[in-house]
């Protein structure tokens, strides 16, 4: 398929720049691939598709305070440094965007802090804004943890015209994250909250957690207009064993697998065995899901509703097919349904 097909004009006031004042009062559109069928709910109502024995998989992974300000030595501009990975612990080396780009070179400090609580160097470049650094630290590795914790901003997406505020700190982050390492939300289970989910527990649903730390290229426009020549940004992952078993045995049960969120579809499609279970694995996976793709694991996906000609857009096309995919975005516009990461929501069943 082209990338031209995933177009679609969308009203800017649709952006949602807050959150719902409690995550599942979020609207749901409940999008049946059997018949066509769509349906307005809110996200509570979730409960009602699902049984006794059915498996929600949801990433647990950790946003952690990846957007800083710093100042260069000497001229004192201001640089803003987008932290996307730690490549060697003992040596404080870290991938990271800067911008603006052109003022940073290698040899360059980054004073961070009223007081310079923090200072990089910067050793490489990696891609036109792309650079690498080394924080300049002699304490431990907690006291470092914690100075990012203080310096750092919780990340939100550009298109939030806002500065962060106290609340994001809580609500960009699901009520189950665990392992830090993502710089964006896994943003389909921010509509989960700690009660929503003990009800669905008290129902007979179980959950399964995978980790898939979303980086940015998730985020990474997409350039080619044939979708096969599109390379994604490998993002690490881990399944372990106790989930495979919760996973597998609803599957021989033939009970229902939901993927919350296309992070978490991207996990499962990274690691299945010839028989379509799942299987428990680490590493990295660069899997880019475009129309046409078997789903191997997954029979249900909940999902944000996303931006035109995205990666994320073009998955829930792959699962949900694309006329009927093109025909709910249709609607959602229609209907005035908030966009992305602190929008509204999506179940294709």
């Amino acid at each position: 398929m082209k990338l031209s097909q995933f177009r679609f004009d969308l009203p800017l006031n649709l952006i949602a720049q807050h959150p719902t004042k409690k995550r599942e009062d979020a609207r749901l559109m409940v999008v049946h691939r059997s018949t066509g069928q769509i349906e307005n709910k809110h996200f509570r109502d979730i409960m009602d598709y699902f049984d006794d024995k059915d498996v929600f998989v949801v990433n647990n992974t950790k946003v952690f305070p990846a957007r800083m300000y710093g100042r260069k030595e000497k001229t004192g501009a201001k640089i803003e440094v987008f932290l996307l990975r730690e490549l060697n612990k003992p040596n404080r080396l870290w991938d990271v965007i800067v911008d603006p780009a052109r003022k940073i070179r290698v040899g360059n400090k980054l004073y961070f802090g009223e007081n310079d609580e923090l200072i990089a160097e910067v050793i490489d470049n990696t891609t036109s804004r792309g650079r690498t650094i080394r924080f300049l630290w002699d304490g431990t590795d907690e006291e470092f943890r914690n100075m990012l914790e203080f310096l750092g901003e919780t990340p939100l997406p550009k298109y939030i015209k806002r500065k962060p505020e106290a609340e994001d700190k809580e609500r960009y982050q699901t009520v189950y994250a665990k392992h830090e390492g993502a710089v964006a939300a896994p943003t389909a289970g921010l509509h989960f909250s700690i009660e929503l989910i003990k009800r669905l527990e008290i129902k007979g649903i179980r959950f399964a957690e995978v980790t898939l730390h979303t980086g940015l290229g998730t985020f990474r426009p997409i350039e080619v207009e044939d979708l096969s020549k599109h390379k994604m940004d490998a993002e690490y992952y881990k399944i372990d064993e106790l989930s495979c078993k919760v996973v597998n045995k609803a599957i021989e049960g033939k009970h229902r697998i939901c993927s919350v969120g296309t992070t978490t579809m991207r996990a499962l499609e990274s690691s299945y065995t010839a028989e379509k279970l799942l299987k428990p694995s680490e590493g990295w996976t660069n899997i880019f899901i475009h129309p046409p793709y078997q789903f191997n694991i997954a029979d249900s996906l909940v999902t944000n509703l996303h931006l035109p000609k995205t990666s994320l857009l073009i998955m829930v096309s792959a699962f949900a097919g694309y006329d009927l995919a093109m025909e709910a975005y249709r609607k959602a516009i229609k209907d005035k349904y908030r966009f992305f990461s602190y929008g509204d929501a999506m179940l294709v069943i």
